[in-house]
């Protein structure tokens, strides 16, 4: 989990891990003004032990998720299965349960996701953001978009032997890009069910950035490019975003979730 200037907020996510096997944090905080302490947190996370890696000062989230894959891939013993949060999203009871148990069941899936339920800074529910659910379909929308919400993934530590961590140089869609990677080496697959509230923030980094992450997803869509309709739909589809505001989006999202009920 990366965290940055959110002392408050991510005690509540923290308080979200309602589960009934033992899961380990490692909190990597990305240069805060006023950091947070692992003895003032610990009390939030009842699942098992919690970490804190100090970056010296703000690096943006691929260099702390980084930083964190780094330290995580230095323990001994070695974790079999790492997953990722963020530190202004919520857990729903059982979410790493129930990735754990189908990923044990089904080896061949290297990195399960899951659906998310979309909430604004206040809590109040805004749509659920249903993602494809099986690799096929996954894999021809990856050139869209990402399928993936970063903080509902777990996957087998063992892949980032093949795909490496995530590409710092795209700056603003790192998690897009270490997903799009993964889809091409591995077997990818999301829970058709949402396993946590999404906060989404109009003061918040993607917000903040938007304009820059739909730069950063082109730029991976071209450098992944292969001719056919997905790659070329991808291209089409996105470039429109960078005149549209997130909040305009979320809008047009909650206004379509009313017209289908």
């Amino acid at each position: 989990m990366s965290h940055y200037n959110d002392n408050e907020r991510i005690k509540q996510s923290l308080a979200s891990f309602d589960e009934n096997i033992p899961i380990d944090i490692l909190i990597v905080d990305d240069g805060s003004t006023v950091r947070p302490q692992e003895a003032e947190l610990q009390p939030y996370f009842k699942p098992g032990k919690l970490r804190i890696v100090n970056m010296e000062k703000n690096g943006g989230c691929g260099a702390a998720r980084n930083l964190g894959l780094l330290r995580i891939t230095e323990m001994q013993p070695a974790y079999e299965f790492i997953g990722t949060m963020d530190s202004d999203d919520l857990n729903k009871p059982g979410r790493f349960r129930k990735q754990l148990e189908y990923l044990e069941k089904n080896t061949d899936i290297a990195l399960i996701g899951s659906w998310i339920d979309c909430i604004d800074s206040k809590g109040n529910f805004l749509y659920t953001h249903k993602y494809p659910v099986k690799d096929k379909e996954i894999k021809k929308h990856m050139y869209v978009n990402s399928m993936f919400a970063h903080p509902t993934m777990l996957f087998r530590s063992e892949i980032l032997k093949t795909v490496g961590f995530f590409p710092e140089k795209y700056r603003w869609s790192e998690d897009y890009a270490f997903v799009f990677n993964v889809s091409k080496k591995f077997k990818v697959e999301n829970l058709p069910e949402a396993l946590i509230y999404y906060t989404i923030n109009e003061k918040g980094y993607s917000s903040k950035n938007r304009r820059a992450q739909v730069w950063d997803r082109l730029r991976i869509i071209k450098d992944n490019f292969e001719f056919g309709f997905w790659p070329v739909y991808g291209l089409l589809r996105n470039f429109p975003l960078l005149f549209m505001s997130r909040e305009f989006l979320v809008r047009i999202k909650k206004l379509l979730r009313k017209n289908s009920l």
